[in-house]
C-alpha cells in the first residue's frame, strides 16, 4: 500500500530510526523490494530515478512500480529521485507517486531555491511530500564508479535558510556521501550532520549509503537522517548471484525464469537487510 508519507519521515527522525529508499529499474526489482519490506514488517521506499526514463518509458515504468506497491501489503512510497525537470514530476505525481525529489544542487543558491519551491508547489497541491537537496553529491546513479566526495559539502546556516524558503519536507545533504562506492569507503562527517540537524526542523537525508559501515550508518541515523538511499549495494548482490546463476540456467535450455527469480531473490534479501539495520530491527538473529 502507499502510506509513507511525510509523517512517517517526521516520526523516524523523532524514533531514531531510518526508512529504507531503494532504486527499482523493473518488474524484478519491484517486487523484490515489496517482497523485502514485507518480510521485514518495516516501510520502505521504491525509487524511481529519473535516469531511468532514459531507457523506459517514464509511463510504463511509473505505472508498473505503483501497480505493484498499491497491491503490496507492505508500507510503502514510490518516490521520484534525482529529477531536475518540473514537467516531470508533474508527470510522476499525474502517474500517483507518493513523493518527489527536485534536485537543484546544480544551480547556484538563489536558482535552486526557485525551483525547489516550485516542485514544493506541484508535490503539496497534489498532496504528496518533496524532497530538495543542498550540496551536490558526487558519483552517479546507476553504475559504480571509484568517486571521491569533492562536492561542496552542505553548509548548516544555508541549509536552514533553504529549508525555510523553500518550504521543502525533507532534504538531502552532502556529508561526505557519494553515489556508488566511494574510494575510502565514504567518510561521513558526523560533526557536520549534527549541526545541520540542529538548525533543519525536517527529516535528513542521505544519498549514497553503498559501502558505508553499519555503526557509521546507525550514528547518521541519531543524528536526524530519516531516509537513508540505497542502490549500488542491490546492483552488487544481484549481479553476484547472476554470475554463479547465468551458466547454469544457460546449460539448463536458457532458463529465462530462472535467471529471474535468482534477480528477485538477491535484491529482496540485500533490501531487507538494510531496511533492518536502518529501523533498528533483528538482522540473522541479532539485534541491531
Amino acid at each position: 500500500m502507499l502510506s509513507v508519507n511525510a509523517g512517517e519521515l517526521i516520526a523516524a527522525r523523532k524514533e531514531g530510526r531510518a526508512v529504507g529508499a531503494f532504486t527499482t529499474y523493473n518488474m524484478e526489482t519491484t517486487i523484490a523490494l515489496c517482497r523485502a519490506a514485507e518480510a521485514a514488517g518495516s516501510p520502505a521506499v521504491l525509487q524511481l530515478g529519473a535516469s531511468a526514463f532514459r531507457h523506459v518509458d517514464l509511463g510504463v515504468l511509473t505505472r508498473l512500480v505503483v501497480d505493484v506497491a498499491a497491491a503490496s501489503g507492505a508500507s510503502l512510497g514510490v518516490h521520484l529521485d534525482h529529477c531536475r525537470d518540473l514537467a516531470e514530476i508533474q508527470a510522476c505525481l499525474d502517474l500517483g507517486c507518493s513523493s518527489v525529489m527536485i534536485d537543484g544542487s546544480h544551480l547556484p543558491f538563489e536558482e535552486n531555491v526557485e525551483l525547489t519551491r516550485a516542485a514544493v508547489s506541484a508535490g503539496h497541491k497534489a498532496g504528496v511530500w518533496v524532497e530538495g537537496e543542498l550540496g551536490a553529491i558526487p558519483g552517479e546513479e546507476d553504475r559504480s564508479v571509484s568517486a571521491r566526495p569533492e562536492a561542496l559539502f552542505t553548509d548548516p546556516a544555508q541549509a536552514a535558510q533553504f529549508v525555510e524558503r523553500t518550504g521543502v519536507d525533507a532534504l538531502a545533504v552532502q556529508i561526505g556521501n557519494v553515489h556508488g562506492f566511494s574510494a575510502d569507503g565514504g567518510r561521513l562527517d558526523l560533526d557536520l550532520l549534527a549541526d545541520i540537524a540542529a538548525r533543519v526542523p525536517v527529516p535528513l537525508v542521505l544519498h549514497g549509503a553503498s559501502g558505508i559501515e553499519d555503526d557509521v550508518l546507525r550514528a547518521a541515523i541519531h543524528r536526524g537522517v530519516a531516509k537513508i538511499n540505497v542502490n549500488a549495494e542491490l546492483r552488487r548482490a544481484c549481479f553476484g548471484a547472476l554470475d554463479e546463476t547465468l551458466a547454469p540456467a544457460r546449460e539448463d535450455g536458457y532458463h529465462l525464469q530462472r535467471v529471474l527469480n535468482v534477480m528477485r531473490d538477491s535484491v529482496a534479501a540485500a533490501a531487507e537487510d538494510r531496511i533492518r539495520l536502518f529501523a533498528g530491527l533483528p538482522r540473522g538473529g541479532q539485534e541491531t
